[in-house]
């Protein structure tokens, strides 16, 4: 199956299943995925180990201008964002000019847009950077990924190419205080022979108490719904089995929302 890149610096607007009507900033190089990830569930295909080819990261003052100009031309043609996302092909927090360019991106929406909210989606791993993590605090949604409440299911699913270990990237979300949402995508299948599954009882009990350890403001619960690096070896899970877990959330008295 097919997967993609993003092709500009902003793209969209496009309707974002758990944002609404979202424009696009990609702070990556428009050729290929950067990332310290390699989901075998990404949309933007799997995360090269290199490449000779000249891959530049997009500068602040592009993305500022580019920004402002799509702003601009929403305001005149009268369509409005509900959210401005950092997205795009990889993490959105490698780039080197990350904290200074959402500072100008508030900067920008204030001007045009202030109704609506910057969102970033990040896979959470460098929320001990302070400078990162002060940035993500700053924004309306801040959304970080949370697969899973075990270590091999986390290496399998998305294929760190850092060390992560999920007991201290609990810690590490606790001491955010709840400034942030969850962001979990539950899939079933098989990767490389090995069964995949985060929706089995076991998954959903660890999940579930990490949950309750960190708290978060808000939890999106989805699966999905796009082409995968993995091809046909990887499948929706049906929305009723969602919505299942995500009344097991709200009985923890966490918001939940859920996205097939």
């Amino acid at each position: 199956m097919s997967t993609f890149l993003f092709d500009k610096i902003i793209f969209g607007p496009v309707r974002s299943r758990r944002l609404g009507v979202s424009l696009g900033i990609n702070l990556l190089p428009l050729n290929r995925k950067v990332c310290n990830f390699n989901c075998i569930y990404c949309e933007c295909g799997w995360t090269p180990e290199g490449s000779d080819e000249l891959s530049p990261l997009p500068r602040r003052d592009e993305v500022y201008k580019a920004l402002e100009n799509k702003l601009a031309e929403m305001k005149i043609r009268g369509l409005a964002p509900d959210v401005i996302t950092f997205a795009g092909n990889g993490e959105p927090t490698l780039h080197p000019d990350f904290p200074g360019i959402v500072d100008d991106s508030i900067e920008i929406r204030n001007r045009y847009f202030p109704e609506a909210r910057i969102a970033v989606l990040s896979n959470s791993t460098n929320i001990t950077v302070p400078k990162i993590r002060e940035a993500l605090l700053k924004v309306d949604q801040n959304i970080l990924k949370l697969d899973s409440g075990f270590d091999l299911t986390v290496r399998v699913h998305n294929q760190p190419r850092v060390n992560i270990k999920v007991k201290e990237l609990i810690q590490n979300l606790r001491d955010l205080n709840g400034q942030f949402i969850i962001q979990t995508l539950f899939l079933r299948g098989k990767h490389d022979g090995i069964t995949i599954d985060n929706t089995t009882p076991e998954e959903i009990e660890a999940w579930l108490k990490a949950l309750v350890l960190i708290r978060p403001a808000e939890v999106m619960i989805y699966t999905i719904s796009r082409d995968t690096p993995d091809g046909d070896s990887l499948h929706k899970v049906p929305l009723a089995d969602l919505n299942r877990i995500a009344e097991q959330v709200r009985r923890l008295g966490i918001k939940t929302v859920v996205s097939d």
